[in-house]
C-alpha cells in the first residue's frame, strides 16, 4: 500500500479527518497505518508520541476486529450475544475456535461488511483519534471494558500489570491495561480516552492536546499575518460611507441608489453580482434601484463587504483566480442548500457572501508581498519558531482564524466573521450562527468532494443530518443537481 504524503498533508491543512477503512486488518494495513500516523504527527508537531500512539491504535483496532469476529462466531453458533446465558456458553470456546479457523471468520466479516475505521484529525488544538467498528458492544461488554480501565489506574508499570492481569477467555484485559499505562506515559489524564456506543457503532476515542509551544507558535504567526492587513489598502472609503448610510434605519432606497450611482465602478460591480448565479433572475437588470430592491438592505450590506474584499485582494494571479473560483462555487452551493432545505430561515441573505469570503485567509496569504514574507521569516528566526510552522500556515493551516482576524479588523458583521472562522469546524460555531456555518461547511465540502479531495466518510455528521443527507447516494444526487445548475448559470 502506497502512502500519499501530499494527500495526507492536504487533508491536515484543510482540517479534514484522515480516514482509513479495513475489514480484516492485515499486517500490510498495520504498516500503512503506522506510516500515515507518522506523517500526521509530523504535521501536528507531535512526532515524539508516535510509538505510544501506534500501540494504542493497534490495540484498539485489534479489539474492534475481535469484536467483529465475535459477532460472526455467535451468529454461526445460533447464540444470542445479548443473552447472558448464551454469552457465557459461547465465550468458553470463542478464542480457541476462532484462532484455529481465523481465515474463515475474517472472510465472513468482510462479506458482512463489518469494518474497522480509523479517524485522525486535529481540531481546536486537540488531536482526535477514533477507532470505530460497526458492531455495537453489549452493555455487559462495555461495563467490562470500563471496569478494566478503572482497574488499570492502580498500576504504575508494565511489570505490575503483567504480574496481576490474566485474561484467557477473550484476551482483551491486559491490552487495555497497557493502553492505559501508555496514556499515563504521555501525561494524559483518564478523561483523554473513552469508549462509547452509538446506535450503529462502537467508538474508541483518544484526544491529545497539542504541544503548548507549537500552539503558541501557530497563534503568534497567525496574528503577525493578520496584522499584515495594515500593508494592504484600507477598506474602500466609498464602500464604508455607503455602509454608514445603510446603518440608518430610516434610510430610503432611492437615497442609497443615488449615492451608489455616483460611483460607476461600484454600480457596475453591484449589477454584476445581482445578475450573477446567486439570484438567477429571469431577466437581467441594469437599474440600480431595482437591484437594491432585489437584494434588500441587508443583502446590499453583505454584497458591499464582498465587493470591497475582492477589490482589495484582487484576482490577478492564477492561484487567486482558483481560490475565488472555488469561493464562488461554494457560495452558489451554500445559497441553494439554504434555499432548498431551510425555508423561512433569516440567514439566506448572509449565506452567499459568507461562501464568497470563507477562504479569505488563504487569499490574504496569497496577496502577501515578498517583503512581508521575508519579515515573517525573520520573525520566525528571532522567536525560534521552526520554518516548517510558517510553511504549514502558508499552505493553508489556520487560514480560517487568519481570515476571521482580518474580517474583524475590517469591521465585518459578526455573522460573516463566524462563517469565516468556524467553517472548517461547524460544531464550534456560536449557536446563533450554527446553521449558517453548517451551510458554508457543507458547500465547501461539496466542492472538495466533487474535485476528489474529500471522501464521503470525511464529512462531519452534524451538517449532513441538519440537511437530511443520510448516505453517499443521496449526496451524489444532490451534488449532481447543484453542479449542473452552476454550469448553466456561469455559461
Amino acid at each position: 500500500m502506497v502512502v500519499d504524503e501530499a494527500r495526507i498533508q492536504k487533508a491536515i491543512l484543510s482540517g479534514l479527518p484522515l480516514t482509513i477503512t479495513t475489514f480484516t486488518l492485515p499486517r500490510e494495513m498495520e504498516a500503512y497505518i503506522e506510516s500515515v500516523l507518522t506523517i500526521f504527527l509530523k504535521f501536528s508537531g507531535q512526532e515524539k508520541l508516535k510509538d505510544h500512539l501506534f500501540y494504542c491504535i493497534r490495540e484498539l483496532a485489534g479489539n474492534a476486529k475481535k469484536a467483529n469476529t465475535k459477532r460472526v462466531y455467535f451468529l454461526e453458533r445460533g447464540l444470542d450475544i445479548y443473552d447472558p446465558h448464551d454469552y457465557e456458553e459461547g465465550i468458553k470456546h470463542f478464542k480457541k475456535t476462532t484462532l484455529n479457523n481465523i481465515d474463515h471468520y475474517l472472510k465472513k466479516q468482510k462479506e458482512m461488511g463489518l469494518y474497522i475505521k480509523l479517524f485522525l484529525q486535529t481540531r481546536k488544538n486537540i488531536i482526535n483519534i477514533e477507532i470505530r467498528n460497526n458492531t455495537v458492544l453489549t452493555p455487559a461488554e462495555l461495563f467490562r471494558i470500563h471496569d478494566r480501565l478503572i482497574y488499570a489506574q492502580q498500576f504504575n508499570s508494565l511489570e505490575e500489570a503483567f504480574s496481576q492481569v490474566l485474561d484467557d477467555s477473550e484476551g482483551a484485559g491486559l491490552g487495555l491495561v497497557i493502553l492505559a499505562l501508555m496514556l499515563k506515559k504521555m501525561q494524559l489524564s483518564k478523561d483523554c480516552f473513552d469508549i462509547r456506543i452509538s446506535d450503529k457503532e462502537t467508538i474508541a476515542h483518544i484526544k491529545i492536546p497539542l504541544d503548548r509551544v507549537y500552539v503558541e507558535n501557530i497563534s503568534k504567526l497567525s496574528t503577525v499575518i493578520a496584522d499584515s492587513v495594515d500593508s494592504l489598502p484600507q477598506f474602500p472609503e466609498n464602500i464604508m460611507s455607503i455602509q454608514r448610510l445603510l446603518a440608518n434605519p430610516d434610510v430610503k432606497m432611492r437615497e442609497v441608489a443615488k449615492r451608489l450611482s455616483m460611483d460607476p465602478a461600484l454600480t457596475a460591480g453591484l449589477l454584476k453580482v445581482v445578475n450573477s448565479a446567486q439570484f438567477m433572475l429571469a431577466k437581467q437588470t441594469d437599474n440600480i434601484l431595482e437591484a437594491i430592491k432585489i437584494v434588500g438592505i441587508r443583502g446590499l450590506k453583505n454584497l458591499l463587504f464582498s465587493y470591497g474584499t475582492v477589490e482589495i485582494l484582487g484576482d490577478e494571479t492564477k492561484e487567486k483566480k482558483q481560490l475565488w473560483s472555488h469561493s464562488n462555487k461554494t457560495a452558489f452551493y451554500a445559497f441553494n442548500l439554504v434555499k432548498n432545505f431551510k425555508h423561512g430561515h433569516d440567514f439566506l441573505d448572509d449565506v452567499f457572501v459568507s461562501g464568497i469570503l470563507h477562504d479569505m485567509g488563504k487569499i490574504i496569504f496569497s496577496s502577501a508581498h515578498p517583503e512581508l514574507l521575508n519579515k515573517i521569516r525573520r520573525f520566525c528566526k528571532e522567536r525560534n519558531i521552526p520554518n516548517s510552522t510558517f510553511e504549514y500556515l502558508s499552505a493553508g493551516m489556520n487560514h480560517a482564524e487568519i481570515g476571521a482576524l482580518v474580517a474583524e479588523k475590517w469591521n465585518f458583521p459578526d455573522s460573516l466573521i463566524a462563517a469565516i472562522r468556524y467553517h472548517p469546524n461547524p460544531t464550534e460555531a456560536p449557536e446563533n450562527y450554527r446553521e449558517l456555518v453548517e451551510s458554508i461547511y457543507l458547500a465547501n465540502m461539496f466542492c472538495k468532494y466533487e474535485n476528489g479531495n474529500a471522501a464521503f466518510d470525511q464529512f462531519a455528521e452534524g451538517p449532513l443530518v441538519s440537511y437530511g443527507i443520510t448516505d453517499k447516494k443521496q449526496l451524489d444526487v444532490l451534488l449532481d443537481r447543484f453542479s449542473r445548475s452552476y454550469k448553466n448559470v456561469i455559461h
